[in-house]
């Protein structure tokens, strides 16, 4: 009861806290990097950091009371999505003169950089923007190259690309560097007429400028090098005739009606139309030649490497989930071209197909066994004027009129076929609970629904998608109570998110179970391995239960210190919860330094004599889930009297002994494999079934004698007669 009351308690607080929060806090994540970062380090020669403000969100520097400049974060700014589909944040300090002079990366996600790349290398080419002038970089008058990191490409280009045009936007809202704010239209505001719908053949839509080309030889290319102040770009030219196609690049915007119908097909085309979310427009890009303009990157990280969309200040870099091939171009009198795709511009990105736009081809040459050098080659794209309206602007510009929805949303939208799959896993998990009873009685299929379930959740859930949940989410939502509730910062992450709705409503129905013992991938891990080591007979270890007891006490005690920490300092708690595993052997899949490798595989290798050891002694996530786990509503796992006294077959069989020697289940240790269920029903190995079973057989059998009697007489009396 006391425990019952605490735990109301607990809950009343959150309640209380969460109403008094009131709406969201800003999303901006600003001052929590201002906060644990030096004055010195973010801006050198300011002595205090104003408070951060405005929209979007930027923070003053001061010198002796005297304003000497702003510090703001790229990813208030532009889109800064990396390979990772996660922002990399930046922090930015710029002069009242429009000069940069501090560039630092704060916090980023990408794979590339966590696994393989010196960080260092990464933060080295951010010394190259100190000094850079904002106002003549968009007069043009300033020459900056991209000093690419080998193997980190698109994760340079994201930062260079923020960095530049982040920068361009705080100059012009706040007058630096002559810069003025841009100014409202007076003229007439094109867009997209909806009414026009001609259907025309290839050479007309090339004529008219409905499709755009850029066509460059191996000559151009060779000499393009040979211009690099670099004495390796011409030591390896491209080979062959001089005039042999390097790329024949066409570009054209098939959301316009027109264009569309044309390039496409009418089928292919309402297809388009029907997937196109509001704000969504679609750019065909096709291709020919040597060098293709999708490249590898799009298989390896989802994401197009070798080119960008630039309108104004947006950028534009595709992810395979707004990517769909096409086998060949429709329009009468057109080639047949080798690549033929479709793009989807994100909701977000706010893309004007009636207004002009670019394309930025990067191309890459190998000049050494890991070095390339890259130049940027441009296709210009301008709407043909016939398929567009002209109205009377409204005195603001489309820069002050538009509000990107927030970044939560879009990862939402990239998430979207990896959401629908772990929707479909959770119904199936849940469906499996709701159903036990039919499929207890089916032990086969019982065993095979729990591998297959247990390797999707590993390599699916858990290398795939690398949605591991971890005690520090727990602590960061305890933090979060603490210093301001953000519903965003939770949404960032969509299939964490919806991992922890599935953890919450599961609570309340099995305890800790469902998730510990079907949707942990480390968990999985675990228990398949002893699974080949059983297969290969290697001796187990049953734990003496006085022994168990006592040591499973191990995780909450970790769990209670991480948390204590995390009162004091979050980043400290972190970086001891690296007791946890799970990122070296799920996240990373054990593409990390050595210390890191040999803790996984030492809490992995007992686990091969002693099922799922981690899970029951070592884990601060699971004693952080069996805590709330208390409060379950339903007990689905079904005991006789007998249970405990005298059987002790479940408990013997209980692969993480959370059945105690009286009978009872501890659902602070039950991890719902459903095996004793499967013993429950089975009339050959539970003691109470045998005894059922062989009651109605003696039954059965007394019967069957008694009628045999009964005939036998009757045969008699007939023989007699």
């Amino acid at each position: 009861m006391h425990y019952r009351s605490f735990i109301r308690i607990v809950i009343t607080l959150l309640i209380l806290h969460w109403s008094l929060s009131g709406a969201a806090q800003a999303s901006s994540e600003l001052p929590r990097f201002l906060d644990v970062i030096d004055v010195q380090d973010i801006y050198p020669g300011a002595d205090k950091i104003g408070t951060a403000d405005g929209d979007p969100v930027i923070a003053p520097a001061f010198n002796q009371g005297e304003q000497i400049g702003y510090v703001f974060l790229t990813s208030d700014y532009v889109n800064t999505t990396g390979y990772s589909g996660k922002p990399i944040h930046q922090l930015v300090a710029m002069d009242v003169n429009g000069i940069i002079r501090k560039v630092l990366l704060v916090e980023h996600h990408e794979p590339i950089v966590l696994i393989g790349i010196p960080e260092a290398r990464i933060t080295a080419i951010l010394k190259d923007y100190e000094g850079m002038d904002v106002g003549k970089l968009v007069q043009g008058t300033l020459d900056h190259d991209i000093d690419i990191v080998t193997g980190a490409t698109v994760t340079v280009m994201v930062m260079d690309d923020n960095i530049l045009r982040s920068a361009i936007k705080v100059a012009r809202n706040y007058g630096l560097a002559g810069l003025q704010p841009e100014q409202e239209e007076t003229g007439p505001v094109a867009s997209v007429n909806p009414e026009i719908n001609n259907i025309e053949d290839w050479v007309t839509l090339v004529r008219e400028g409905s499709v755009r080309r850029l066509k460059l030889n191996l000559s151009q290319i060779n000499e393009a090098y040979n211009q690099i102040d670099d004495f390796r770009a011409s030591d390896f030219p491209e080979e062959g005739k001089a005039n042999d196609t390097f790329i024949e690049l066409y570009a054209a915007v098939v959301s316009i009606p027109s264009i569309g119908r044309s390039l496409l097909g009418e089928g292919e085309y309402k297809n388009l139309i029907k997937k196109l979310k509001p704000g969504e427009q679609a750019i065909m890009l096709a291709g020919n030649g040597r060098f293709s303009f999708k490249g590898s990157g799009y298989v390896r990280g989802g994401i197009f490497d070798r080119f960008q969309i630039i309108q104004g200040d947006t950028s534009i870099r595709f992810h395979d989930q707004y990517h769909k091939r096409l086998r060949h171009i429709v329009a009468k009198g057109a080639p047949e071209l080798k690549d033929v795709d479709l793009f989807r511009t994100p909701v977000d990105i706010n893309f004007n197909a009636a207004e002009p736009w670019k394309l930025e081809l990067l191309v890459g040459r190998d000049v050494g066994p890991t070095e390339k050098l890259f130049l940027t080659f441009e296709l210009d794209y301008e709407p043909p004027k016939k398929y567009l309206l002209f109205t009377e602007a409204e005195g603001q510009t489309s820069s002050n009129m538009e509000s990107a929805d927030p970044f939560w949303k879009k990862m939402w939208l990239l998430k979207i076929p990896e959401i629908f799959i772990l929707g479909i896993a959770s119904i199936v998990l849940t469906l499996i609970f709701f159903f036990q009873d039919w499929l207890v009685k089916r032990p086969q299929v019982t065993e095979r629904v729990r591998v297959v379930f247990l390797i999707f959740t590993l390599v699916v859930i858990g290398w795939y998608f690398n949605a591991q949940l971890s005690v520090v989410n727990i602590l960061a939502m305890f933090n979060a109570l603490v210093s301001g509730f953000d519903w965003e910062y939770f949404l960032m992450e969509p299939l964490i998110f919806i991992l922890w709705g599935s953890v919450a409503a599961a609570l309340l129905f099995w305890g800790r179970g469902p998730y510990c013992g079907w949707l942990c991938p480390f968990g999985a891990l675990q228990e398949l391995i002893n699974k080949v080591a059983k297969f290969f007979k290697v001796k187990q270890i049953n734990v003496p239960w006085k022994i168990h007891e006592r040591i499973w006490t191990f995780k909450y005690l970790i769990f209670l210190f991480l948390f204590g920490i995390s009162l004091y300092s979050l980043e400290w708690a972190e970086l001891l919860a690296e007791v946890e595993p799970f990122k070296t052997a799920i996240i990373l899949k054990f593409a990390r330094e050595w210390p890191f490798v040999i803790f996984a595989l030492a809490v992995l290798i007992p686990g091969i004599f002693i099922e799922r050891f981690y899970c029951r002694y070592l884990c601060p996530l699971g004693a952080a889930l069996a805590i709330p786990g208390k409060l379950r509503m339903f007990s689905w796992l079904k005991r006789y009297k007998e249970c405990g006294t005298p059987c002790q077959r479940c408990g013997n069989e209980c692969m993480v002994q959370a059945i105690h020697p009286e009978g009872n289940i501890n659902v602070n240790e039950c991890l719902y494999c459903l095996h004793c269920q499967v013993v429950y029903v089975d009339d050959h190995a539970c003691p109470v079934m045998i005894q059922k079973r062989l009651k109605k057989e003696r039954h059965t059998v007394r019967k069957d004698t008694t009628k045999g009697k009964q005939e036998s007489a009757i045969a008699v009396e007939l023989k007699k007669k």
